[in-house]
């Protein structure tokens, strides 16, 4: 600041005249005002402190109410079942148990974050499109969220009626959705040994079906894995260990994974859906506040 020489040539004076009306007239009320004024200030700075302690709460308490729904963490960890249904090709007929498809399935999703996943073995040895349509009541007590349904190689291999395999497996389909499940159909094939009309009758039934049924299909469960006498066991029809990590990863996964995510939206959407309107209100309330 610039001080002009006049009034530079004054400031003792002016210095001494301050001092003197301090001693004298305002000694006696410097104490009070200072201990009201230290009163005051502690007590604004005790209420800023609770405000502030007040929108701090407020804020987290609607960043955690407003993320709660969508949070990527809960979806990812959340429960998922994943029902394995069919015949020896899904219970792993001539593997170890941890070398079937539903085994390493499990594995390959813990390995992509689903932490919580689980997928459920219910493959059964023999089994055709009726007696798997017979069972349907026992396994839907394990409440899949996904169901992998591959049925009707057996029924193939025997002949039987290209019809009444496919109204079984409508039915199984039909049955597993009612349940609240979200199915995806394996598609089959078979050797050319029971003649062209019916290999060929036999294989359009699955794309028919997912078609019909708005269903995801996997158009060859052995895709790349059928015939190579390298990934099957001496049979030539069962998968080896190493046939079957094939399938997880080039057949399964690639159509598995957008139906989890699908399933993933639509629980949240359903758990925001399902808020009352006075839940509604307090969070926007909050999210008004912290602005």
């Amino acid at each position: 600041m610039k001080v002009f020489p006049h009034f530079s040539r004054r400031l003792p004076a002016v210095a001494m005249l301050t001092m003197a009306l301090v001693i004298s007239g305002c000694q006696k009320d410097t104490e009070p005002t200072d201990a009201t004024d230290s009163q005051n200030t502690s007590s604004q700075s005790t209420d800023v402190q609770a405000a502030n302690t007040q929108t701090s709460t407020q804020t987290n308490t609607s960043q955690v109410t407003a993320d709660a729904p969508v949070s990527a963490d809960q979806q990812i960890n959340s429960p998922l079942t994943i029902l394995a249904l069919g015949d020896s090709l899904t219970e792993g007929l001539g593997v170890d148990s941890d070398a079937n498809y539903p085994a390493q399935l499990e594995a390959s999703l813990k390995e992509l974050g689903y932490t919580n996943a689980k997928v459920i073995n219910s493959g059964l040895s023999g089994e055709t499109s009726t007696g798997l349509v017979n069972r349907l009541d026992w396994v839907a007590q394990t409440k899949p969220d996904i169901t992998i349904l591959t049925i009707g190689a057996n029924d193939a291999m025997r002949g039987l009626d290209v019809v009444t395999i496919e109204k079984n497996i409508r039915t199984a389909v039909k049955t597993l959705q009612d349940n609240g499940s979200h199915v995806i159909l394996g598609g089959m094939s078979i050797y050319d040994n029971l003649g062209n009309d019916y290999v060929s009758a036999f294989s359009d039934i699955y794309p028919r079906v997912a078609k019909d049924m708005n269903v995801p299909l996997i158009p060859f469960f052995l895709e790349g894995v059928g015939g190579d006498p390298e990934l099957n066991q001496a049979d030539a029809i069962h998968p080896t260990k190493e046939g079957y990590q094939i399938i997880v990863k080039d057949n399964i996964l690639p159509i598995l994974k957008p139906e989890i995510e699908k399933l993933k939206a639509s629980n949240s959407t359903n758990t925001t859906a399902s808020k009352t309107p006075n839940e509604l209100a307090s969070n926007n309330t909050l999210t008004e506040t912290t602005q």
